[in-house]
């Protein structure tokens, strides 16, 4: 059967990053076809204007060339046609996130709301691409990967795939170069595991470890998964972190020092494989949480425009705790372990003022503006949905135990969140997953969201806890490392002095990132973007040590670039908040159910 609507995309000219792409409509709209690119990539809720990166773009019809008239930033009309129309152009890819297109020597990437032009009044029929190699004989033993459903392909993955729809076609990135590929079965459904880019790694235990994630959240939902497989799609590089989910496999980017080492001992798991463990099960809970089960604001997604929720706290902190939650269930790490990444991020909600000026819902409401637009005020004037939102999953929990004595959970509710939408494939209405939850449960929730989701109120996490055999204390940060821990005993912490600032390197001395307010440096007149590159007339490198000798209420002379001016400021240094979380298990971890 011919389908309407065929694409061509090809790595054009690695060296340059352009990928070559082509788009042909075999009967194009009467009065002119309307062609466009997304605005935005779902799970990244911010206007980026991928059409921005197209540098050339023409049509033809029988080989005569058709005129193209931009509509406005990333939509082109056609002039009409009576036959068959093609659309050819020319994208830009150098964007190392999950969210873009990328093209080098190394290695391809692409979502296809970077490369794949929507054609007005196609958007639910079939289409088809061709994945092309490269020309360069150089790059000869490239490959493909990706879940896009294959229609004819080489072994080596170039060829023709099929997509029901253009929403499926956008959903399902590709991988292009020479990579690890590892494969394993969980619950029955098969699952490969690329790695792009220079690393020495135990990948056999990295898939091992995966599989325990991945069976564990899809019983947690039930039997069967809601995709026939999965692709995990990883480039390992230096600095990097992050990921983004897809309907059937997920792109994340990572250091190559978080991946397991050979020879690792069984059980063994680093701070940097942690995270990277807990990437791996924060974007595939989202396989039911955020890609089925959804907002009625994202069903359909309009991708020309911001699609506003407040929601988010729910897809994306609730993912956000059944991350780390699920690494406990599945038995990769221990109660002290699962604590200890509990209170770091206590901590890190604690740290922020913004807590106090921004509730969950606006959050949630304004991530396309504040969320993913930081400045060097944002410390001061918003709350990650990802972090608090993870919380208040964590004291809904608590809650819904105490309440029910001990016969309901949050379990209870993502299940029936999950047949709800089993039953009927709808969005949640703005405050139907709030109704869901007090069905489900037969409690009076209400109360509790107004405080957690609609305040900003701090959470009752020391009483909540402490009803599940856990006891939290917060104190001043030992050290400038210090992010939060487990401890077998409570000790009082030492009073330290802090200038109330959060910092980076910078060649000239120590940059503040942000400065919070109501703290010292504020008082006296610094501001975010300022270089200290002195403290009492001595060169400081490291803000901690300049301080150590200097007690709470001493006034210290600050010299810092603001720009390319240099400043000088009388600080009175403050004591550090209270504002670094310690949990202890009481009894041994007796009382502590969430496993």
């Amino acid at each position: 059967m011919t389908v309407a609507v065929r694409y061509c995309i090809c790595p054009l000219d690695p060296q340059a990053h352009l990928f070559e792409v082509s788009l042909t409509i075999r009967q194009p709209a009467v009065a002119g076809q309307v062609l466009r690119l997304p605005a935005w990539i779902p799970g990244s809720y911010m206007i980026r204007e991928f059409a921005r990166h197209i540098v050339a773009i023409r049509a033809e019809s029988g080989k005569k060339a058709v005129a193209l008239q931009k509509l406005d930033k990333h939509s082109w009309q056609a002039a009409p046609v009576k036959g068959v129309l093609t659309v050819h152009y020319t994208v830009y890819a150098f964007d190392l996130s999950v969210r873009g297109a990328y093209l080098d020597q190394q290695r391809g990437f692409y979502n296809g709301t970077s490369v794949f032009l929507q054609a007005d009044g196609f958007e639910h029929a079939p289409c088809e691409v061709d994945i092309l190699p490269p020309a360069d004989k150089a790059l000869a033993k490239w490959q493909v990967a990706t879940s896009l459903p294959a229609l004819d392909v080489k072994k080596s993955g170039f060829g023709r795939y099929r997509a029901a729809n253009y929403d499926e076609l956008i959903d399902h990135p590709v991988e292009l170069g020479e990579f690890e590929r590892i494969t394993f079965k969980a619950c029955g459904v098969p699952h490969e595991f690329i790695v792009s880019g220079h690393c020495q790694a135990d990948l056999k235990r990295l898939a091992a470890d995966s599989k325990r994630i991945c069976e564990w959240q899809i019983r947690f939902f039930g039997e069967p998964a809601p995709f026939e497989r999965y692709v995990f799609m990883l480039f390992v590089g230096g600095d990097i972190y992050g990921g983004l989910e897809h309907r059937a496999s997920t792109a994340l980017v990572a250091s190559r020092d978080d991946l397991p080492a050979p020879g690792l001992a069984a059980g063994e798991i680093g701070d940097g494989y942690l995270k990277l463990l807990g990437l791996i099960s924060h974007e595939y809970f989202h396989s039911w949480n955020v890609k089925r089960m959804k907002p009625a604001a994202f069903t359909p997604y309009d991708l020309n425009r911001e699609g506003h929720t407040t929601l988010l706290w729910a897809f994306e902190g609730i993912t956000s705790y059944y991350d780390d939650l699920t690494l406990l269930r599945c038995g990769l790490i221990d109660d002290k372990r699962y604590l200890g990444l509990l209170a770091r991020t206590i901590s890190g909600v604690a740290r922020g003022n913004g807590r106090s000026r921004q509730t969950l819902a606006d959050s949630s409401f304004d991530a396309w503006t504040k969320y993913y637009r930081q400045d060097e005020n944002s410390p001061n004037s918003i709350v990650s949905y990802y972090t608090k939102g993870a919380l208040a999953a964590l004291a809904l929990d608590l809650h819904i135990r105490r309440e029910s004595g001990g016969a309901k959970s949050l379990d209870t509710v993502m299940r029936a969140l999950w047949r709800k939408w089993l039953a009927d494939g709808q969005g949640l209405a703005e405050d139907e997953w709030e109704r869901v939850a007090e069905e489900v449960t037969g409690l009076k929730l209400g109360q509790f969201f107004d405080m957690a989701i609609r305040s900003t109120a701090d959470l009752p996490l020391a009483e909540l806890l402490a009803t599940q055999g856990v006891q939290m204390q917060m104190v001043a940060a030992d050290s400038a490392s210090d992010s939060g821990s487990v401890v077998d005993e409570f000790r009082a912490a030492p009073l330290r002095p802090t200038l109330g600032v959060k910092t980076a390197g910078d060649a000239l001395g120590v940059k503040l990132v942000s400065v919070l307010d109501s703290g010292a440096a504020q008082a006296a007149g610094l501001a975010g973007g300022d270089v200290v590159i002195a403290v009492n007339g001595v060169k400081v490198a490291d803000l901690d040590k300049a301080l150590g000798r200097c007690r709470i209420g001493d006034t210290v002379k600050i010299h810092a670039f603001r720009r390319d001016e240099l400043n000088s400021y009388k600080v009175t240094l403050a004591a550090m908040a209270a504002d670094t979380c310690r949990l202890r298990l009481q009894d041994g971890g007796a009382g502590w159910p969430m496993h």
